[in-house]
């Protein structure tokens, strides 16, 4: 499959621009995403007291953006499960496949403890974890039948009719962020989040894991082949010096609305039960997020050459990388990128506190300059 492109994007505020302009801003740059031929446009979803996500409702977001695109997928990355009643998902999911003209994707995830608690919801990890397996087999059930019957932990229905349909059968294709077993297992598209250290060991259990539980050359149930991609926060200059000069500081910017509001509102209100690893406690008895450390430590060695890019880590920032250099040295780094196997490039184009018109000239030189050599 040859290499497609993408985009993951939280819509984070920006000093002084007002959020009708943020918005308006963003569907230009779609437009020009879509031009460019980006396969899908993939949004984040996040709540208050979390400040780096001004789309808490993805769908609205998304229906906008279906009036400015034609061929351009679309679709949250991610739907988290535990927030949503299933059947009004259900009926959302189905107006949206058809207002696109069926370029819907769906990523499915559980989200975090903290914001279902501020949502009122029980704040246990693995009573969590149950309802989004509940209403990700609701979601499924009730996009891929006429009606609706279920009886769960969390909510029952009885051959409750689905008056709305989607356009793609027998529903949009699923995503799955962050996890390749889970994503594999399931047949699932998937998004890592990381970097090329790393990446290489995720694409190969990836690959391993779709065979063994989807078949030799298995597709998932919309009839595609398996895609994965790594998100790489991009900044694209006329010189290295120039992009990580802009791309340094917000980068900051970015991991501070990333990790610090919910931080501060959880200690000033003296929740102990959030406070350091338990703000991000797993479920039990699932797999790991990444791939064995052996083959990571393997995957890290063949990386071998340097790309001469401006590559800062991202302690606090959720794990996402960045990478911020001149047209030569992000084509270095898409060779190693392509090396390790992947179908899919992710970028994200606007954090932090980058301008609309940081941001464009940065997406200009990446689509003229760089994308044409993968394409």
């Amino acid at each position: 499959m040859p290499l497609q492109f993408g985009v993951f994007d939280h819509i984070e505020p920006i000093p002084d621009v007002p959020l009708n302009q943020v918005y308006r801003e963003r569907l230009d740059q779609i437009e020009r995403l879509e031009d460019a031929g980006f396969y899908s446009y993939h949004l984040a979803e996040h709540h208050t007291p979390a400040v780096h996500s001004l789309a808490p409702s993805q769908n609205v977001f998304l229906a906008a953006a279906a009036e400015r695109t034609t061929t351009m997928r679309l679709g949250p990355c991610v739907y988290v499960l535990p927030l949503h009643h299933p059947v009004r998902l259900i009926e959302e999911i189905c107006m949206l496949d058809n207002l696109s003209g069926g370029r819907m994707d769906i990523g499915v995830g559980r989200g975090g403890v903290i914001e279902a608690y501020f949502w009122g919801q029980d704040s246990d990890v693995e009573i969590n974890h149950a309802r989004y397996l509940e209403t990700l087999d609701i979601v499924r059930e009730g996009l891929g039948h006429d009606s609706l019957t279920y009886r769960g932990e969390f909510y029952s229905f009885d051959d409750l009719p689905m008056r709305l349909r989607p356009l793609q059968a027998p529903y949009p294709p699923l995503w799955y962020m962050r996890n390749v077993e889970t994503a594999a297992m399931n047949g699932m598209h998937t998004i890592i989040v990381g970097n090329l250290d790393s990446f290489q060991a995720n694409v190969d259990r990836y690959f391993q894991l779709w065979e063994q539980h989807q078949g030799p050359d298995g597709l998932n149930p919309q009839g595609e082949a398996p895609k994965i991609g790594l998100v790489n926060h991009l900044y694209v200059a006329e010189t290295d010096e120039e992009a990580a000069k802009i791309a340094q500081p917000a980068w900051e910017q970015y991991k501070w609305n990333l990790g610090t509001p919910r931080r501060l509102e959880v200690e000033r209100r003296g929740l102990t039960q959030f406070f350091g690893g338990n703000a991000n406690a797993r479920p039990s008895n699932l797999p790991e997020r990444e791939a064995q450390a052996s083959q990571a430590a393997a995957s890290a060695a063949r990386r071998s050459r340097s790309s001469g890019l401006e590559e800062h880590a991202a302690p606090g920032g959720g794990g996402f990388n960045v990478v911020a250099g001149s047209p030569d040295s992000i084509r270095d780094y898409m060779d190693e990128y392509v090396e390790t196997g992947a179908n899919y490039f992710v970028a994200a184009f606007q954090w932090g506190h980058l301008s609309h018109e940081e941001t464009m000239r940065s997406l200009e030189l990446f689509v003229t300059e760089v994308m044409p050599h993968y394409t």
